[in-house]
């Protein structure tokens, strides 16, 4: 390892603190430019990178993190590619190490557990919008496929949020016996069904109705009700109640 990249990835116990002769003035300028430009202007005031920048202050107080900045949107796309990427995809890039990861991944945690508040113990109709926002945050960036389920009580409130499979880029394997069991066990009375594509087009293939067929059949047997299926692209989605699938 190289000194220079051992140096980016230094953590820092105090990254508020001025460290003499470490870190130059300039860049203590920089930063405190940003904060104010963030507080007085809030997040909207920032493009990406001097956002992203501001996240990897906190991995290192000593070193210009611009460049790190730039680099990553490059290989990610934009702030949220950069957050929910891998952490094996992010060890790729130069400069990038635990601290850097670390940071990351709080940001993504933080999004997600933000967007599930606004529809936990709340009625999915009524929190339609948010329940399309938090499956957007959660699936929309990721490299392949999730199939997760929302287990809905008799009130149509949402009881519980789990992932039952993973898959390939195109393909997660999904057993109707198993989202069956999984429902009793939650004394469930409806479900909401969410996948993502990583290909970004949300268009269901075959097997994706064929499968939702299956899991409605066998759900039916025991009087829980399939309300949709959504599936996220990475802009948009498809629900198949909208679309006559269900």
């Amino acid at each position: 390892m190289t000194r220079t990249r051992s140096l980016q990835e230094a953590p820092s116990l105090f990254p508020d603190a001025e460290v003499a002769g470490v870190r130059p003035s300039y860049i203590k300028d920089h930063r405190q430019r940003l904060r104010d430009r963030l507080l007085q202007g809030g997040s909207d005031a920032m493009p990406d990178y001097e956002l992203l920048e501001m996240v990897l202050f906190r991995a290192n107080a000593r070193a210009d993190m611009k460049p790190l900045g730039r680099r990553l949107l490059d290989t990610f796309g934009d702030f949220n590619g950069v957050i929910t990427a891998p952490p094996d995809r992010l060890r790729q890039v130069s400069g990038v190490g635990d601290s850097v990861i670390a940071e990351l991944k709080l940001i993504e945690a933080a999004a997600q557990r933000l967007a599930r508040s606004r529809i936990l113990q709340r009625p999915v109709i009524t929190s339609w919008a948010a329940l399309i926002d938090y499956c957007h945050t959660a699936l929309a960036h990721l490299e392949t496929e999730q199939f997760r389920i929302l287990f809905l009580d008799r009130k149509n409130v949402l009881i519980a949020d789990e992932a039952q499979g993973r898959g390939t880029v195109d393909h997660v394997p999904v057993y109707p016996r198993e989202v069956v069991k999984r429902a009793l066990d939650l004394n469930a009375s409806a479900l909401i069904m969410v996948h993502n594509h990583p290909s970004g087009d949300p268009t269901p293939s075959q097997a994706d109705i064929d499968m939702t067929g299956q899991i409605q059949a066998a759900l039916a047997t025991v009087s829980i009700t399939v309300h949709d299926h959504i599936i996220i692209g990475k802009s948009t989605e498809l629900s198949f109640r909208s679309e006559g699938y269900l």
